[in-house]
């Protein structure tokens, strides 16, 4: 492992680099973010023009979050927000963590393989597109980086992403010009007073002025921070004035009285090295023109808590399921407060059942799963109970209460947030550190008010799972188990869930034999993603059988159907596709109830859409009609039945996606069903979100028969 040093030396290079890229590009903000050794997750690695606490939130990104740099990674592609509606439009997570006027581009950094993203702001003050010429210099950039990420990490020199990120500024690379005398001069003789704040907030300069209006020496406020040295500062609306300084790169100003009724403007000049400020008392005649309106004193939480907290508050309204859950906490809460491990429990049956966890062994997971809420083996039981947090900052704290925890746990600091509902205990959420944590007040409070929304998203996980398990259970139930054999046709079929959002549907599909001479193929779509779709799929595909059976044609099959759909009110509509292939006739008949087309594929590898004309939807009109197409049944022909979740994506026609479908069922290898449905659902790439599930019925006839 490389210490400090070596790895500053090693990443040197790289770091002015990314200095110069950023200072080429005219941004004043710039993050590099790495893909972690899991590659499911990107860490920033280092940052320019911000400082570090204020990128907290997102010192480590999921890649399948909504979130700029994520998206880049996983399309592979520049990522532009030209303006603050922009990006709430587009990724209203970031919008609201980031509630300031501002431009913003994420690219790929990629390389002999992806390495992570560059992500660079601007001020608003910019033009709100980029030119084909920023977009090939951005992109350049990115390769030049991924260049020296490979010569940087060639020997596994890779930095642990729980290290932080560098902080560098914007000017290496380039040589310092020192402060003369005659500037200090200019200075002094300014009325009013001048100061200047490093990116990160603290003073770095003072002239006499200012330490007078400030009342204050410059030895008792350099290197420290306005709102902690200076407790008349110490409200959240003034952090935010530097904070929006810092990342528009705007001038902004406000007014604060120092006690007892001494009011003072205070003008903040931004740029990529610091911030210029100058204070005058308010009304004077030297004042800077547009002073900000008085703001309120006294408030003690950190804006800078505040906004972690905001983002957090974000990302657990977006939740779905108990795994989601737990990577949020995982993956955004554990590192914004610097925590190593983590034990989520929820409550069952009187007792904490683990539903995830990170940095724990299975051996004291084992020991912690399936304790009484009222425990007291752990701290755990007391905090359910009173529903007040229990904080440890050391083993010594911990051993002196819970003496068989501490030798369970082998953690030193621990954060214990009961998960509580309208009075009920939904679970626990257990923080805890490799080395003493101080838990100062305000991070305490920010711990305590996250433990109320993970509650409630815990609850609503909870539900959603249960539900979704019993939708679930219902569909794979009334999906058939396997196809009937036939003789001279070959038969394949899939089902893919949807992978966002509740991943059960109405799709279906179905063989029938119909006698020794013929057989019956279906496939529909019963609208919506819940247990009354699948019950209803289950209903439907009854009927379709039921009436099959009967030796009723195509048509008439629809039509029964959907008159018993109408009969039972429901409120969902179905597509559906039902052929009847008579291999005595050698006829295929078809009828569509709102369906999309089949595909039809020849022996020579011809392959078109089959103009099937469909009737209404199933369940919409009880007089429906619904024509039927008659085609003939040659040896080699094949089928291809899909619903429309394989075709319909946003922003294409469906139309040329249908024919890019049929393009590629011509140029796929039939040798093997399995294989073929593999590249037909495959075609869209590996990141294809389905955000409808998918059902799909191939049919190929190998030889004619007697």
């Amino acid at each position: 492992m490389t210490s400090k040093g070596d790895t500053a030396s090693d990443t040197g290079p790289l770091d002015a680099v990314f200095a110069e890229t950023v200072r080429r590009t005219g941004a004043s903000i710039g993050a590099l973010y790495l893909l972690a050794p899991d590659e499911q997750h990107l860490f920033l690695d280092v940052l320019c023009g911000a400082p570090a606490e204020i990128a907290a939130p997102w010192a480590r990104i999921s890649l399948t979050a909504p979130a700029p740099v994520a998206e880049a990674v996983r399309e592979d592609r520049l990522v532009w927000a030209g303006s603050q509606d922009e990006l709430a439009r587009t990724y209203p997570r970031t919008a609201m963590a980031l509630p300031y006027p501002l431009a913003l581009a994420a690219a790929p950094v990629v390389g002999v393989r992806r390495w992570g993203a560059l992500l660079l702001m601007w001020p608003a003050t910019r033009p709100p597109y980029m030119t084909q010429r920023e977009r090939g210099n951005i992109t350049s950039s990115c390769r030049r980086l991924a260049r020296l990420l490979e010569e940087v990490l060639a020997d596994g020199r890779i930095r642990a992403p729980h290290e932080g990120p560098r902080v560098i500024s914007a000017g290496l690379g380039r040589a310092p010009t020192g402060q003369t005398r005659a500037a200090d001069d200019f200075v002094e003789r300014l009325p009013g007073g001048s100061c200047s704040l490093d990116l990160e907030g603290r003073f770095a300069y003072l002239d006499s002025g200012a330490c007078e209006l400030l009342g204050r020496e410059a030895e008792q406020l350099l290197g420290t921070l306005p709102w902690q040295s200076l407790r008349w500062l110490d409200d959240p609306a003034y952090e935010d004035r530097y904070r929006a300084a810092v990342i528009t790169r705007e001038p902004v100003a406000f007014t604060a009285c120092r006690p007892p009724d001494h009011w003072l403007d205070f003008h903040l000049y931004p740029d990529d090295s610091g911030i210029s400020v100058r204070i005058v008392p308010t009304g004077g005649r030297h004042a800077p023109p547009s002073p900000a309106p008085r703001e309120s004193a006294g408030a003690q939480a950190r804006a800078a808590r505040l906004y972690q907290l905001t983002h957090l508050s974000a990302a657990l309204t977006e939740v779905v399921g108990v795994q989601d859950v737990v990577d949020v906490v995982a993956d955004q809460i554990m590192p914004a407060f610097g925590a190593r491990s983590l034990v989520l429990s929820s409550a069952d049956a009187g007792r904490l059942r683990i539903t995830g966890y990170r940095g724990y062994t299975p051996e004291a997971i084992e020991r912690l799963d399936g304790l009484p809420l009222d425990t007291a083996f752990t701290p755990a039981g007391q905090a359910l109970s009173s529903g007040v947090p229990a904080f440890f900052a050391s083993q010594e704290e911990m051993g002196r209460a819970y003496p068989d925890a501490l030798l369970v746990s082998g953690k030193h600091a621990w954060a214990f947030l009961p998960l509580i509902v309208s009075g009920r205990p939904v679970g626990c959420c257990i923080l805890s550190y490799d080395r003493p944590h101080d838990f100062p007040a305000e991070e305490r409070a920010v711990l305590t008010s996250l433990a109320g929304l993970i509650a409630q998203a815990l609850d609503r996980a909870r539900l959603y799972d249960t539900k979704h398990d019993l939708a679930h259970s219902l569909q794979q139930a009334l999906l058939p188990h396997t196809l009937p054999p036939v003789p001279g046709l070959r038969v394949a079929a899939r089902y893919l869930p949807a992978t966002r959002g509740m991943d059960i549907g109405g799709d279906f599909y179905d063989l029938i034999r119909l006698g020794d001479t013929a057989v019956a193929a279906v496939i529909g779509d019963v609208q919506g993603h819940d247990a009354a779709a699948a019950a209803l799929m289950g209903q439907v595909r009854t009927a379709v059988h039921a009436h099959a059976a009967h030796g009723a044609t195509p048509d008439r099959v629809l039509a029964a159907t959907n008159r018993l759909l109408v009969d039972l009110g429901t409120e969902l509509f179905t597509s559906c596709l039902y052929a009847r292939l008579d291999f005595a006739a050698r006829r295929v008949a078809l009828a569509s109830a709102g369906h999309p087309p089949p595909l039809l594929r020849l022996p020579d590898h011809g392959t078109r859409t089959l103009d099937v004309p469909p009737g209404p939807l199933l369940g919409v009109d009880p007089g429906a009609v619904y024509p039927v197409t008659d085609i003939p049944l040659t040896a080699g022909l094949m089928l291809v039945f899909y619903t429309d979740g394989l075709v319909e994506t946003p922003g294409v026609d469906l139309d040329d996606s249908i024919t890019d479908l049929a393009r590629d069922l011509a140029e796929a290898d039939i040798h093997d069903l399995d294989r073929l449905i593999d590249t037909l659902v495959g075609r869209a790439g590996s990141n294809w979100q389905r955000t409808d599930d998918v059902a799909l019925l191939v049919l190929h006839h190998t030889a004619d028969r007697p």
